[in-house]
């Protein structure tokens, strides 16, 4: 059990929130996470990537010059690859590159990698509030009063998206804001900090809680 403290938007202590998931065994743990991690770059390939074999490349139907007797090279065709415009040799097809895992393992790997990073979890009161309008400033100097350094990419988690906090923190590069539906490991392991609503914590548990 990770017990965290909850910062208000002033960045004051306003109470603890804890966060209790079952994860992977410790001499287990950096596999399984290393594992989701590898599915889910793999299934964000497009695998598209396509070059034109020599049998594909439009043209070299007719011999360049007849075999013998020119002083040059032989040559069968002007698509050879060793021609230039000739077709490629063993290039890169179009194809699916996802890696296939577990629902159980999944499930378990992201609770593993969230509980990991609990050295960096920042968890704040629900801000939504403080927001009537957009208003990129005023989430920066937030951002700096929870601990966020200028230079730190951080992960915002929230329960349910607001239209407020959207526009407001979609401006800061550094920033990435997710709903707690939509967690995933890489942006859990690439985020220097992550920032997590007090609502949020609550729904990360209800759902992956077991």
């Amino acid at each position: 059990m990770v017990e965290c403290v909850v910062k208000n938007w002033q960045g004051e202590e306003a109470g603890t929130a804890s966060l209790d998931l079952r994860t992977a065994k410790e001499e287990n743990a950096a596999h399984i996470v290393h594992r989701a991690l590898v599915r889910q770059m793999n299934n964000a390939r497009q695998g598209n990537a396509c070059t034109k074999t020599r049998a594909e490349v439009s043209g070299g139907g007719r011999k360049p010059w007849r075999q013998k007797g020119t002083g040059r090279a032989r040559a069968g065709s002007i698509r050879s690859p060793l021609w230039r415009g000739g077709g490629v040799i063993f290039g890169p097809k179009p194809r699916d590159y996802s890696v296939k895992m577990n629902r159980k393992e999944r499930r378990l790997a992201l609770r593993t990698a969230l509980q990991g990073r609990a050295d960096d979890l920042i968890v704040v009161e629900d801000f939504s509030s403080q927001l009537p309008r957009p208003k990129t400033k005023e989430v920066v100097a937030a951002l700096s009063r929870w601990g966020v350094g200028a230079e730190q990419t951080a992960l915002l988690i929230v329960a349910e998206r607001d239209e407020n906090v959207y526009l407001s923190v979609r401006n800061i590069s550094s920033i990435k804001m997710i709903s707690a539906a939509n967690l995933n490991v890489f942006d859990l392991l690439t985020a220097d900090k992550i920032i997590a609503t007090a609502s949020a914590i609550a729904k990360v548990q209800e759902v992956y809680g077991e």
